[in-house]
């Protein structure tokens, strides 16, 4: 964990290495906000970091939803994952899914690619390997522009999990 005041005082470069996960491999996102400092508050710095993946141009929007892993990967394939993702798939169960659910979900992840042209992205705390399928079984019947702007908002709430999770409230 690391204090937002100190945060706020590093250098830009190593404001962007701290916060390189929260976006995944998408640093951009904090380059992007490097320079408005200092945050009054986490929340006020999630804002911010949510701003510039709103302002970025389309074609930006698209690599930083097509850098969030296949959910669901399985043996040495997992190996792929960044600390953080593997942390969230494990805390929703997915490495323990049976064989019929794993292959469901991968399934509904190669249709959902061949639809959209971009990974199945949902914010997976407080999910089950059930819940997890049947949000990618509902999102599956959106129109492209709908669920390219349901991805945003999930990587939204994935980037403020991993935001809280680094930069403790004031007093923690």
């Amino acid at each position: 964990m690391i204090p937002l005041s100190e945060l706020n005082s590093l250098p830009a470069a190593d404001f962007v290495r701290r916060l390189a996960g929260i976006f995944e491999h998408s640093p951009w996102v904090a380059e992007r906000v490097a320079g408005a400092r200092p945050f009054a508050s986490r929340e006020r710095l999630l804002e911010a970091l949510r701003g510039a993946v709103d302002a970025a141009t389309a074609a930006e929007q698209l690599a930083l939803i097509r850098a969030h892993p296949r959910l669901g990967l399985r043996g040495r394939a997992r190996a792929t994952l960044t600390p953080a993702s593997a942390r969230e798939q494990t805390g929703a169960g997915l490495e323990l899914c049976g064989p019929e659910e794993a292959l469901r979900l991968d399934e509904l992840n190669e249709a959902y690619a061949a639809k959209f042209g971009m990974p199945f992205v949902v914010a997976v705390r407080g999910h089950s390997p059930e819940s997890i399928i049947a949000a990618c079984e509902r999102r599956l019947q959106h129109e492209a522009e709908v669920e390219r702007r349901t991805a945003l908002v999930e990587i939204g709430l994935i980037a403020g999990h991993r935001l809280f999770d680094l930069v403790p409230q004031r007093g923690d």
